[in-house]
């Protein structure tokens, strides 16, 4: 299988080789992911490895056989504890309670990818569908809750309570755009005084339309006939405006309803992971303080565009790196003399070498919406009968 995106709505399949599952014992989770790293260090030469297709969405990860015809394993997200990546060996990791064992059971699911950046890509699929998770879980501390609510109708051209004909009150004496759009002369008072056809309305002015109207009493004194007078063309314009201001409305409350989804690139989908887009900043750092250590956060300055601050869950606590960017383009922290043409290689860099950092960025994340007991939540099924489950 490719590696492309599925067509099922919310969900992304990537193709990997299954290695197997092993116990992982209870720890701190910083003792944890020291030994779960040891222990994917010592099967990276493995060979025992089976070909599977394995589909992302915020329900969970399912694991089918190479044609997707048999579903091997599940596990609902909120099961998963923690998502890992060993780049260098193109490993990727989770950790989840198998359904039917004790509460107090994890397992690690170890899978080898292709190469390191489709292990990354593995790693940011699950990692991004943490944060979904929880963006729908806790919606108030979404990003940008402080919007103004959309007014509830649209303008309209008409004024209540006022047959189509007729707009009372206005005091403009000229037809607006008249000849501004087709560039012709203004026609003459002659021509104005001419009787329009009822299909076409009248062109002329709406004030010498008015005076007329009155002398025919056909109006009285206060209002009108609109260049917009026959019914044919109000409808037309009634439903021009209606449309557009339909569209506005539906495009504003897409983009601030509509949950943000899996991305399609790489670049797009580590950009979401490592930036939490969608969760508030203030609800990022709460969250960084129960990660894993070295987990980070990348927070952008709308007022410096392309400078910004790492956010790091150091030994000492959250430690603010500031990001900044060279006459040459390029980036660098602060107080260091290291510089990368991009975020992605900075934090690469730092993944492998401390250097100024208090300690290694980690690309592990904890999933802050894991149930530890199972009857809090329903688990997807679960089968691994033709699966290796310990290695």
């Amino acid at each position: 299988m490719d590696e492309t995106a599925a067509v099922e709505v919310g969900t992304v399949t990537r193709s990997a080789e299954y290695v197997g599952s092993f116990f992982l014992d209870d720890h701190c989770l910083d003792d944890q992911i020291q030994l779960l790293h040891r222990q994917l260090q010592s099967l990276k030469t493995c060979p025992r490895r089976r070909s599977v297709s394995l589909k992302f969405s915020i329900k969970g990860v399912k694991m089918y056989d190479e044609d997707e015809t048999t579903l091997l394993m599940a596990h609902a997200l909120h099961r998963i504890s923690l998502s890992t990546t060993r780049p260098s060996d193109a490993q990727f990791a989770f950790v989840s309670h198998n359904p039917g064992s004790l509460d107090t059971q994890l397992y690690c699911h170890l899978f080898k990818a292709r190469h390191a950046r489709a292990a990354q890509f593995l790693n940011l699929l699950l990692c991004r569908c943490f944060q979904l998770l929880y963006l729908q879980k806790h919606p108030e501390e979404a990003e940008g809750q402080s919007v103004s609510p959309l007014p509830t109708c649209a303008p309209s051209l008409l004024n209540q309570g006022f047959p189509l004909s007729v707009s009372a009150l206005v005091s403009f004496r000229r037809a607006p755009m008249l000849g501004l759009l087709s560039k012709e002369k203004p026609p003459s008072q002659h021509s104005e005084e001419q009787q329009s056809s009822p299909e076409e309305g009248p062109t002329s002015s709406p004030t010498l339309v008015r005076k007329k109207a009155i002398r025919n009493k056909v109006l009285r004194s206060g209002a009108y006939r609109s260049f917009t007078y026959t019914p044919h063309k109000q409808r037309h314009l009634q439903e021009q405006l209606n449309s557009s201001q339909g569209k506005r409305q539906e495009s504003l409350a897409v983009s601030r309803g509509r949950s943000p989804s899996l991305a399609e690139t790489e670049e797009a989908l580590a950009e979401a992971v490592w930036c939490c887009v969608g969760i508030s900043s203030a609800s990022c750092s709460s969250l960084l303080e129960e990660d894993v250590l070295g987990s980070f956060f990348l927070f952008s300055q709308a007022t410096a565009p392309g400078c910004g601050s790492l956010i790091v869950r150091c030994p000492s606590g959250l430690v603010t790196y500031n990001i900044n960017k060279t006459s040459e383009e390029k980036y660098l922290l602060e107080n260091c003399q290291q510089e990368f043409d991009t975020i992605a290689a900075l934090v690469e860099h730092y993944h492998e070498f401390a250097g100024e950092l208090e300690c290694l960025l980690s690309y592990a994340r904890v999933n802050h919406c894991y149930e530890w007991d199972e009857n809090t939540g329903k688990a997807l099924t679960f089968s691994m009968s033709k699966v290796p489950v310990n290695v």
